[in-house]
């Protein structure tokens, strides 16, 4: 069963619509209607890339790391959205926490409502 705060595998495609690689994504939230539909981000280990004041580090030394399952330091990546069924959510990897997970979302309202 899928859930928000919960990190999962998908295959993020590239912004050109070109096959994207196997990698860890957040779970944001699902999106209302009747289809079993997700909105999540993109998780990269790629710390350079970091937006400030906008993207999530979360690194080996944070207290949700360990129960997150990736296997290093990682970059929440807030703007790199999808929405996804859940049927191709290729499994369960870990969670972040419940603080974590509000502060990401306020980021991201923050973001979009910005002028």
């Amino acid at each position: 069963m899928i859930q928000e705060g919960q990190v999962v595998l998908f295959e993020f495609p590239q912004t050109d619509q070109k096959t994207g690689k196997l990698r860890p994504a957040l779970v944001l939230r699902k999106v209302p209607g009747p289809y079993d539909d997700w909105l999540i981000c993109m998780i990269s280990s790629e710390l350079s890339q970091e937006v400030p004041e906008l993207d999530e580090p979360i690194l080996e030394k944070h207290k949700d790391f360990r129960v997150s399952g990736l296997k290093k330091s990682s970059l929440i990546r807030i703007t790199r959205l999808a929405v996804v069924h859940k049927s191709v959510l290729l499994g369960t990897i870990g969670s972040i926490d419940k603080e974590r997970l509000k502060r990401i979302r306020t980021k991201l309202s923050d973001w979009l409502a910005s002028t």
